[in-house]
């Protein structure tokens, strides 16, 4: 008996499907939002998901380059290589009119929009999509949302880990699957609009000699003191269903976006953002919910529902909201989606 491609199937593939994918993975000097790229991969994909071409660059941070133990990239490694704006153009041509595809699309687009406002540039990208969303809309039977338990999901193999160029091409060979997964059930791709950051806009590019991070008072927009939620609390989350209106989210340790865009997200979807866990909190989002912090231990004795950036950020997608003749009771406004 002869397999059929899936090309070859009856059911046709959905219209409204992207002409085109980046996929896209960038290493880094660390997390923060002052952190820089060390090294980018991008494999183009066509309509289908079936791999056009690759490309990799090194790019000099020009700062020290954080956990050497994790990317392998060291500063004499690093001396020679091309600064973010001499591959910016080259970077551009590569995702142009295409969706950026990232396991934590949120953590790779935060940092390559943040060297293209810094290279006073803007990242031709419009929308991305996130392979951890792509696995929870597939309900994919994985242990965690770590790029390894997606590989060897769809049998893709890892040849060097933390390694830009090889983490895209695994990425790419285990997205094709998710794809064509994702059009046999006609699942809608979780895509999110991509808004440039205008942070680093007005800062100038550092010069390579003697630079130090940012940490100026206006390198940043100022805090902005945010209105009381309009809407009674509903109580706690409950999984497997939506937030709704209300809700008291608390936050709690390193976040893949910026902290304080990941609580404005919140804010405009209508939820309670809460600067500590108690009996009353809805939820806490944590991407370490084994840590010793106060918010952490206190969940746990509370019984308060712990969940990660990614889900959570997924969930933000579709509030629902508040309960009809609640004070305030209006459907959500839909967040800028600037996160998975």
């Amino acid at each position: 008996m002869t397999m059929l491609d899936d090309r070859q199937t009856a059911a046709p593939w959905p219209t409204a499907y992207p002409q085109g994918y980046a996929v896209v993975d960038v290493e880094t000097t660390g997390l923060a939002r002052d952190d820089r790229i060390v090294s980018a991969a991008v494999y183009r994909l066509d309509a289908l998901g079936d791999v056009e071409d690759h490309w990799y660059t090194l790019v000099n941070p020009e700062r020290d380059p954080g956990p050497v133990w994790i990317h392998g990239l060291t500063s004499d490694v690093l001396a020679g290589a091309p600064l973010f704006p001499e591959v910016a153009a080259e970077l551009s041509a590569r995702l142009a009119d295409r969706v950026l595809v990232a396991h934590n699309a949120a953590f790779d687009w935060s940092m390559i929009a943040r060297e293209y406002a810094r290279a006073s540039v803007v990242a031709p990208v419009e929308q991305r999509l996130c392979t951890i969303a792509l696995a929870k809309e597939l309900r994919l039977p994985l242990p965690n949302h770590k790029l390894a338990s997606l590989a060897a999901h769809f049998g893709v193999v890892q040849q060097q880990a933390h390694h830009a160029l090889d983490d895209a091409r695994v990425l790419a060979e285990a997205f094709r699957p998710s794809l064509h997964a994702a059009a046999r059930g006609g699942v809608r791709l979780p895509l999110l609009e991509c808004r440039p950051l205008t942070e680093w806009s007005d800062s100038p590019v550092a010069p390579r000699a003697g630079y130090r991070p940012s940490r100026q008072p206006n390198s940043w927009r100022p805090s902005r003191k945010r209105p009381a939620c309009p809407y009674p609390n509903p109580g706690r989350y409950e999984k497997e269903m939506p937030l709704k209106q209300g809700m008291r989210v608390a936050f709690s340790g390193d976040t893949s976006i910026d902290r304080e865009l990941l609580e404005d997200r919140a804010v405009e979807a209508g939820l309670h953002v809460a600067t500590s866990v108690s009996r009353l909190t809805s939820l806490l989002v944590t991407n370490d919910p084994d840590a010793a912090t106060s918010k952490t231990q206190k969940a746990k004795a509370f019984g308060t529902p712990i969940l990660e950036e990614s889900a959570f950020t997924h969930l933000l997608r579709d509030v629902a909201p508040a309960d009809p003749g609640a004070p305030g009771s209006v459907p959500p406004q839909a967040p800028a989606p600037s996160s998975e």
